[in-house]
């Protein structure tokens, strides 16, 4: 199943680092967070990317021509450098299209700009690439199908610290609780859709907005409530929570750390191919390309 991956917005909120780099290059460790994320999907069996680029895409694709599988894995070097052996990969089987959605696109622009490499899928996830969370996908998609709806999202708690007021009559406080206590839930941007979300779906609209409110209308919108971890990184505060359960070794996003991979693509229920790929060599080799050579 292929992840359409929005990667193309300003990141204006976080411009400690978005004023130099795009936002989902920002780094957790050695890595930025979209890897992160594209490692999750990979753990599952969901291997095909379509990264929708807008600003600065061009340092988007630098990155992945020039991806060095050293840094995020065991390897031996011999020859005087030009030799490196590997013990692991993290992108040998994925495949990534690249296509420039944009600089000032909003969500939905930037889906309907991707729709035509979406041609043969009936059904696929979207992220917005700004978060990560330990979702047990499978379980997700099992609620999706189930469910028989044309798009699902996901809902979890706020990890901001304000209090929620309700008021009754002449504004009289009815209640006052913290917005963990509350039943308030936010769309954590982790979306899978039939094909058909593109009939919902008008020029410049913003994704959330007229066309859900369409399949709302119409009782084809479901949503999936995850109580487990979910974080985005949308502040400087943000980044620093992931750079502090990173080097604390805690983090738990990293399914493929914690869990086997399963490989597991959709509900064997569902008449569809398992494009996955169970595992690699143990011991992979290569010789290195001089410095600069993109290929």
């Amino acid at each position: 199943m292929k992840v359409v991956l929005f990667c193309g917005g300003l990141g204006t909120r976080l411009k400690e680092y978005s004023g130099t780099i795009p936002k989902p290059m920002v780094d957790i460790g050695y890595r930025p967070i979209m890897w992160h994320l594209m490692k999750y999907y990979a753990h599952y069996g969901h291997k095909d990317f379509i990264l929708c680029l807008g600003y600065k895409g061009d340092y988007i694709k630098n990155y992945f021509l020039n991806y060095d599988e050293c840094l995020s894995n065991d390897f031996v070097m011999s020859n005087g450098g030009r030799e490196i052996r590997l013990y692991g990969s993290d992108i040998e089987d994925w495949t990534i299209t690249f296509v420039d959605t944009g600089l000032h696109g909003n969500i939905g622009h930037r889906l309907k700009a991707v729709e035509k490499y979406l041609d043969g899928e009936e059904v696929f996830m979207a992220n917005y690439t700004d978060g990560l969370s330990d979702l047990p996908l499978p379980h997700y998609l099992d609620c999706f199908y189930q469910s028989d709806k044309i798009a699902g999202l996901v809902t979890v708690k706020p990890s901001l610290s304000f209090h929620v007021v309700k008021m009754g009559a002449g504004n009289a406080v009815s209640s006052i609780e913290p917005v963990q206590q509350s039943d308030l839930w936010i769309n954590a941007g982790f979306f899978v859709f039939k094909k058909a979300i593109f009939d919902y779906m008008r020029a410049g609209e913003e994704l959330v907005l007229e066309p859900f409110a369409r399949l709302i209308a119409e009782d084809q919108l479901m949503a999936y409530r995850h109580e487990g971890f979910f974080t985005g990184m949308d502040t400087f505060k943000e980044k620093q929570l992931f750079d502090d359960l990173y080097n604390a070794g805690k983090m738990p996003w990293a399914v493929w750390q914690n869990q086997p991979e399963t490989g597991r693509d959709l509900p064997a229920t569902a008449a569809h191919h398992n494009h996955s790929s169970n595992g690699h060599s143990n011991l992979l080799s290569y010789h290195r390309r001089p410095i600069g050579s993109r290929y």
